[in-house]
């Protein structure tokens, strides 16, 4: 799924290219649909709701048993021990498999994880992308990766070891506010604009361009 047609991908390439003008830092950005699949966390709603469940039947029984009995026809029956074991398990069951199916809609399951794992699970991705293409590739290790991810509504910014020495997180932090405050009001291509420009600005001051400075590192939007 593409989040950037072709002029929203060329407004935030332009923009990489213009900030780079100006230092001899090199800003990746990328867009991510979401950062993890979430499955552990999936897992464990679906286990909890069924020992909940299955809890519930063993405490209070009688409500379960009169339903089923209202299903089978009306018909009273006496439940054996076996029975019960069988029904307190089928019920289990039932319920993983329920809630394990209605997870796999997005929307629900991004609901269900805690924002505390979705900020760890945003920062990992990003810092993982950043080792793949950015972290040491530069001569002068002034690499930066913006990343985006949509799902969680989150977005990093991870530098090359000599920026993050230099540059304190406070100051991302406000090249963050301005790129978030574009993409709530839908935005989301001069969102990344603009976050490119303020990250431009700060390795400008730190990391002026040299008269040799080549592009080391591509210039145009990733979409993962």
């Amino acid at each position: 799924m593409r989040y950037l047609n072709e002029e929203g991908h060329k407004l935030v390439s332009g923009a990489v290219g213009e900030a780079e003008l100006q230092t001899s830092g090199e800003i990746v950005t990328v867009l991510a649909k979401q950062s993890d699949g979430y499955s552990d966390i999936a897992l464990l709603w679906s286990i909890a709701l069924a020992f909940t469940v299955m809890s519930l039947f063993a405490l209070f029984p009688l409500p379960f048993l009169d339903f089923y009995d209202r299903l089978a026809g009306g018909w009273e029956h006496d439940w054996t021990t076996g029975e019960l074991a069988s029904m307190t398990i089928a019920l289990g069951l039932v319920t993983f498999l329920a809630a394990w199916a209605a997870q796999s809609w997005d929307t629900l399951r991004m609901l269900l994880v805690p924002g505390t794992v979705k900020t760890s699970r945003v920062h990992d991705r990003a810092v993982a992308l950043f080792k793949v293409g950015a972290e040491r590739r530069t001569h002068g290790r002034t690499g930066v990766l913006i990343y985006l991810s949509m799902d969680e509504h989150r977005a990093e910014i991870v530098a090359d070891e000599p920026i993050a020495a230099i540059v304190s997180a406070e100051v991302w932090g406000e090249a963050m506010a301005d790129m978030l405050a574009e993409i709530k009001q839908g935005r989301l291509a001069e969102g990344m604009a603009a976050g490119v420009r303020d990250v431009g600005v700060v390795l400008a001051e730190h990391f002026p361009r040299d008269a040799d400075d080549q592009n080391e590192l591509p210039d145009r939007l990733i979409e993962v």
